[in-house]
């Protein structure tokens, strides 16, 4: 195990307790308020989490399972993860909560114990613990902000956001690609400044295509939460500029935003 993924991991833990603090004194009616997100309550985040967890779990520990759920994927793969988060949203919250809890915590663990070097079986690439363990905290993050969103609730950013912003960047051609688009020619230059005033930097320093601004602001951008238009994020260069239309750090098909 490396000094990364346990440092990574540790931000998923703390990024999952801080939305667990946020959705366990809520009544089921306030597990049923709606969020930003259509057609999906504060239940069917949290369903979402659950199961992406346990479908995590299961590709860590059980290699061969998991291979025997890829059918289901490959089945209907623009519905089958909103058919899993509505499913497991009609468990009642306490039970659900539970169920999330142990599942999470158990994942946490498996990932630990992976040796270094091993790739784990993913829907897409099979995936290093770490970067299992980044995506996790990416749609733990983003999940989070539309429960926060729900609930009227202001969170604060902290340096985890550095892993997301990462994976943002790491995935520039990924946008790109499901967009129909190729990828750009040459490497991009990032210049984000953190939570904590300090910046974060990737790409070369002479980059003609360049993303400055708030890292808060790109990860907004990159998990699709906030519009550009509201965002503190500049380009230079035309193929910045259309990232920063296109911009997306999770799997599947292009995603349509917050309008």
């Amino acid at each position: 195990m490396t000094s990364t993924a346990d440092a990574v991991i540790d931000d998923l833990r703390d990024e999952s307790d801080g939305l667990d603090a946020l959705v366990a004194p809520l009544s089921e009616q306030g597990w049923a308020q709606d969020t930003p997100a259509a057609g999906w309550t504060i239940a069917h985040q949290i369903a979402h989490l659950h199961w992406t967890d346990a479908q995590s779990l299961l590709a860590v520990t059980d290699p061969d399972g998991f291979a025997n759920e890829l059918p289901k994927a490959l089945a209907d793969p623009l519905g089958f993860v909103d058919k899993a988060a509505e499913e497991t949203a009609q468990t009642p919250p306490a039970e659900l909560l539970i169920h999330w809890r142990d599942t999470r915590n158990q994942l946490h663990a498996a990932l630990r114990a992976v040796p270094d070097g091993v790739k784990i079986p993913w829907y897409g690439p099979p995936m290093s613990s770490a970067s299992m363990g980044t995506a996790r905290l990416m749609e733990t993050w983003a999940h989070g902000l539309d429960v926060a969103d729900a609930l009227g609730v202001t969170t604060v950013p902290t340096a985890r956001l550095k892993s997301i912003a990462h994976l943002g960047v790491r995935t520039q051609n990924y946008a790109f690609s499901v967009h129909g688009l190729p990828a750009p020619a040459e490497p991009f230059r990032v210049e984000l400044i953190g939570p904590e005033g300090d910046a974060w930097i990737w790409g070369p320093e002479d980059a003609a295509q360049r993303v400055t601004g708030s890292a808060l602001d790109f990860c907004y951008l990159v998990t699709q939460r906030r519009p550009r238009a509201e965002l503190d994020l500049q380009a230079i260069g035309e193929d910045a500029e259309k990232w920063l239309s296109i911009g997306q750090a999770f799997a599947g098909p292009p995603g349509s935003g917050r309008g």
